[in-house]
């Protein structure tokens, strides 16, 4: 009986082990590991389309639908800085767009996709001839890295009316421009989805770049710390860009995402004993020393 009874419980358990490993098997990719994306026009060059036009709204609907649909996560420009920015602005800088991207917090932007958008018209006797071109990169926020850029046109273009007025022409070109955008993001879903699959890190590219502080902590201590660095989990390289008597900087390559680089900061300080206060904002990671004054020698009455 009480063989039977064990065989029973042995049975159950290794039922509960198989269950648990098909249910980690089956278990799909959430999208909250994917990375944040942001569509933003340039259209700072005269030549390209302004951000205020029929033709530019089209195309950035035909965008985000593509890197959508193959389940990346993007936001609305004018919905995540409704608040703290000044809206309907034209002709805006690569400068400006970026640290835009920069400043959004909530939520956190991974990559931004900068496209800008070129069409001329010419008219002939008997016809008028129109071209489009798309450009579009992608960038990382945070390090500024470019993880991949694209170019389409019609090369031939194609033909509009010859009495082809403004509101003619622009029908013409955001016709075909959504075709061009569509492909467009065809292409940079493709490169996004690739890089993605290469890491479990949001950061759409198997590599992330962080820069890490040490505030107030001596050279004894900084190196004590270095030792842990190497042996975090996804580490890639790392270099000292500046070092100093109570202040260390790095530049820290590796795969890991930011919520665990965290942790492991955090767990850091626990494991050596040491106050600390771990400050992010962006990529920077800032570990703070907490200085705890040593308490005060007990005089002897008999001193006095």
């Amino acid at each position: 009986m009480r063989r039977l009874i064990k065989n029973n419980i042995w049975l159950m358990w290794l039922f509960t082990c198989v269950c648990i490993v098909f249910i980690a098997v089956i278990t799909p990719v959430h999208a909250a590991d994917r990375p944040n994306i942001l569509i933003m026009g340039e259209d700072a060059d005269e030549n390209t389309v302004a951000r205020n036009s029929q033709v530019f709204h089209r195309v950035l609907n035909a965008l985000s639908n593509q890197l959508h649909d193959v389940g990346f996560d993007v936001f609305d420009e004018t919905a995540v800085t409704l608040d703290n920015f000044v809206q309907g602005r034209v002709r805006r800088t690569d400068a400006e767009l970026i640290d835009i991207a920069k400043s959004i917090r909530r939520p956190p932007i991974d990559v931004v996709v900068l496209f800008s958008i070129y069409s001329t018209a010419t008219q002939n006797s008997y016809t008028t001839k129109v071209q489009a071109r798309i450009e579009g990169r992608l960038l990382n926020v945070q390090t500024g890295q470019r993880l991949g850029n694209v170019e389409l046109d019609y090369p031939e273009g194609w033909n509009a009316p010859k009495q082809c007025n403004r509101d003619c022409l622009l029908r013409s070109i955001g016709d075909h421009s959504k075709i061009i955008a569509s492909d467009v993001g065809s292409i940079l879903a493709e490169k996004l989805s690739w890089m993605v699959s290469q890491s479990d890190t949001p950061a759409a590219h198997g590599v992330m770049a962080y820069q890490l502080v040490f505030d107030d902590f001596t050279q004894t201590e900084v190196m004590e710390f270095e030792e842990y660095l190497i042996i975090f989990s996804g580490y890639q390289s790392h270099r000292i860009t500046y070092g100093g008597a109570t202040r260390t900087e790095y530049w820290y390559k590796s795969n890991i995402n930011n919520a665990k680089l965290s942790r492991n900061l955090n767990k850091l300080l626990e494991t050596l004993n040491v106050s600390g206060l771990v400050q992010i904002s962006g990529n920077t990671y800032t570990v703070k020393k907490i200085s705890l004054r040593h308490n005060k020698p007990v005089r002897n009455p008999r001193d006095w």
